[in-house]
């Protein structure tokens, strides 16, 4: 075990801080059960942080020591190596967007892949599994938008529209209008009643 540990080392040693190692990435050295017990190993060690089943992060090191990669780092990662959109809660988009002074108590994303619990050092994250059209546009502004209109639900999104509107820049706000045909009833009708009210003020 300690010679397969050994070469897990040697192979992710060039590896940036908080990048990403995957159990499948490793099969190479050794089967899936031996991989994942040395995996293990060296998370009990600290000197990878788990991240996931079968996912790991190398350590970040600062002046105080190893710590585990941020959680941006961490989800980059993820949604990297899984091939999945993860986007932060429509709860954060609101705030981003100033729609609410509220701060999620907890870190919760929004994901293409199915809804999971993992432990990053002492933080606990959640990624809930959303429908595609909230997952649009990912992590741009457009994006943020409809995450957070989503958020507040059909009966007050209407009358945050313009809110959210004057808080993008005219591309942004055009990103939004170009995917409304794919955004449920209730969001398009929202969407495009104020892109029509700017072409009747021209």
């Amino acid at each position: 075990m300690q010679r397969l540990i050994d070469q897990i080392m040697a192979h992710v040693e060039g590896l940036p801080e908080g990048a990403s190692v995957s159990a499948k990435a490793l099969l190479h050295l050794g089967n899936r059960a031996a991989v994942d017990q040395a995996l293990s190993r060296l998370a009990r060690r600290n000197r990878l942080v788990r991240a996931g089943r079968g996912l790991f992060l190398l350590p970040v090191h600062g002046r105080f020591g190893a710590r585990a990669p941020s959680i941006e780092e961490a989800i980059g990662a993820m949604a990297a190596k899984r091939g999945e959109v993860i986007v932060p809660s429509g709860a954060v988009a609101a705030n981003r967007l100033g729609l609410t002074t509220q701060v999620p108590v907890r870190s919760i994303y929004l994901t293409s892949g199915r809804s999971r619990i993992f432990g990053l050092g002492e933080l606990t994250v959640e990624l809930r599994h959303a429908p595609r059209w909230q997952l649009l546009l990912g992590d741009r502004p457009a994006g943020d938008a409809i995450r957070a209109l989503a958020w507040l639900g059909p009966e007050a999104a209407e009358s945050r529209m313009a809110a959210v509107k004057a808080r993008l820049a005219p591309g942004d706000f055009s990103e939004l209008v170009a995917v409304a045909p794919q955004l449920p009833s209730w969001f398009a009708r929202c969407v495009t009643k104020f892109a029509m009210a700017d072409v009747d003020q021209r």
